[in-house]
């Protein structure tokens, strides 16, 4: 395992991380345990959840992968040897169960809520789920500023992070599907009145979706500020598994319907090409994706998202693929052919 700067922190963190969102929806709690100990043992220091989750999202489930979490933290006894990230929820119609603004009293209820269910006391990335403002994330495109903007300044969320730091309740801030005008704006912040400085930005990046290097990229390269990237495989399409109009019994894009990202016929004709390519170059389609995402300079860790411990153990080995010239320049061929046909 290859270890990484978190930011400008004096944390080191693994290059791949396990992602969780599966954890109590997709997951028992003990297939979640198998997966946080083979991390473990496969040297991912890097935890990452949020307090929504389980993912699709709902009342009954909200939070149990936290606990899982939790329950497995205190059972191993190892607490120390992790890096923990979650999320604070922003605001949206789609979450009836928990409505949240991004101010200090809703961020300050929801650190409560993440500690007791994850079994520490201080969590180690806290970051925005997503912007209080209204803009541009989960693949929306068009642009067009509030006639009447209601949100929560990003100064306030900020300063409601640094009394959390403060009181020991974290350690560092991270952000999530952010803009660059969002995360320069928070670097401003940080930098004019002395807030909690972003460690981080956990966006999607993959084969697929390539947006977070037009603009992002260079800010998370010029001021130290890396991406956890997630969807690396594109909701397991790049896997080459839904080809053809495959649906995998089991599969979250066979069981859950809202996961239309990555399935238009751009998206489709894309996956065709990156399967082949790899194909041709004797090597896996998931762990050349892998591997693409984890080579990229701005990258500080890839999330890794799996339903079973097979899964897991495949995604492991992109850590020893390479990709020589040659393949890149195809890479970059089809991205010409078929640009960000899933932004």
């Amino acid at each position: 395992m290859h270890y990484r700067r978190l930011g400008r922190t004096d944390l080191e963190v693994s290059a791949l991380c396990l992602g969780t969102m599966t954890f109590g929806e997709q997951n028992s709690e003990a297939e979640a345990h198998a997966q946080l100990d083979r991390a473990r043992a496969a040297g991912i220091n890097l935890i990452d959840t949020a307090e929504v989750y389980p993912v699709p999202p709902c009342g009954e489930t909200q939070g149990r992968t936290e606990t899982y979490i939790g329950n497995w933290l205190r059972q191993r006894g190892c607490r120390d040897d992790m890096v923990l990230a979650t999320k604070v929820a922003g605001p949206a119609d789609w979450l009836p169960h928990l409505t949240r603004r991004l101010d200090r009293h809703n961020i300050a209820n929801a650190i409560e809520g993440s500690l007791r269910r994850l079994q520490t006391d201080v969590i180690d990335l806290y970051q925005l789920h997503w912007p209080d403002r209204q803009t541009n994330f989960f693949g929306r495109l068009g642009y067009s500023a509030a006639e009447i903007d209601d949100s929560v300044p990003l100064r306030e969320s900020l300063e409601a992070l640094a009394e959390l730091v403060r009181a020991g309740k974290i350690r560092h801030v991270g952000l999530s599907n952010e803009t660059p005008w969002g995360l320069m704006h928070a670097l401003a912040l940080a930098e004019q009145h002395g807030l909690p400085r972003v460690a981080s930005i956990q966006n999607p990046y993959n084969l697929l979706n390539r947006t977070f290097e037009i603009g992002l990229a260079e800010v998370a390269l010029r001021e130290d500020c890396g991406l956890l990237a997630y969807s690396p495989l594109a909701f397991g399409v790049l896997t080459g598994k839904y080809l053809d109009g495959q649906r995998p019994a089991g599969a979250r894009v066979t069981r859950f319907s809202r996961f239309k990202r990555y399935n238009n016929p751009q998206a489709e004709a894309a996956t065709a090409e990156y399967v082949a390519l790899a194909h041709r170059h004797g090597l896996d389609p998931a762990q050349m994706a892998l591997a693409w995402v984890n080579t990229r300079p701005f990258v500080t860790s890839t999330i890794l998202g799996a339903t079973t411990l097979e899964q897991l153990e495949h995604n492991l080995g992109s850590l020893e693929t390479e990709l020589d010239a040659a393949l890149l320049a195809e890479i970059e061929a089809i991205q010409t052919r078929q640009p960000n046909p899933s932004p």
